[in-house]
């Protein structure tokens, strides 16, 4: 029965090594979920200080189109105001994606506009923004993927409700129109 102890104790060390590990790992997937909603958010960040140089820009020479312009930097303030959860700054980033193509095809209606370098120079850096949000919310949504599926197999999904791990939220976007990366090439 010596044996028997030994086989328990066995057996109790690697559940707890098990639970340890698992536990571990979930703090650990919820960091990099944090940390990559982090590099979202500096893209984001990065996109609406670009915005009112493209305003300013376009001001000059689109004098007609003042309400879409003051949309856009209405939709820009209340999103980079938000620091709220996923759900929240994906509604808030709605009018931002809606009114910044709209900004940049003024480009057709003004040719002036298209030769401005300024204007050329900020819709290069809005395009690379773009691109640049676009692979941190993949990278985001990938390890919200990872700590979903992690929370919801068995059995570490028993530990997950233990302690209060819960599925976190994708940053989806809604509208199809939206899906697509802004057209501002000239």
């Amino acid at each position: 029965s010596e044996t028997g102890l030994y086989v328990i104790l066995g057996v109790a060390a690697v559940l707890l090594l098990w639970f340890l590990g698992t536990y571990n790992g979930f703090v650990r997937m919820r960091q990099h979920i944090r940390e990559s909603w982090g590099d979202i958010d500096v893209q984001l960040k990065r996109r609406y200080d670009l915005i009112p140089n493209l305003v300013e820009t376009v001001k000059g020479y689109a004098r007609h189109e003042r309400e879409l312009l003051e949309r856009l930097v209405a939709a820009r303030a209340r999103a980079a105001a938000n620091h709220g959860p996923v759900a929240s700054q994906e509604a808030d980033e709605r009018p931002v994606l809606q009114c910044l193509p709209q900004v940049t095809a003024l480009k057709e209606s003004y040719p002036e506009l298209k030769a401005d370098r300024n204007f050329l120079a900020l819709q290069e850096e809005l395009v690379d923004t773009e691109d640049r949000i676009a692979a941190a919310r993949r990278f985001f949504n990938g390890n919200v993927r990872d700590f979903n599926s992690r929370c919801e197999t068995v059995p570490s999904s028993i530990i997950a409700m233990m302690f209060g791990f819960r599925p976190e939220s994708y940053w989806e976007v809604d509208e199809a129109s939206q899906r697509e990366r802004p057209d501002v090439r000239v």
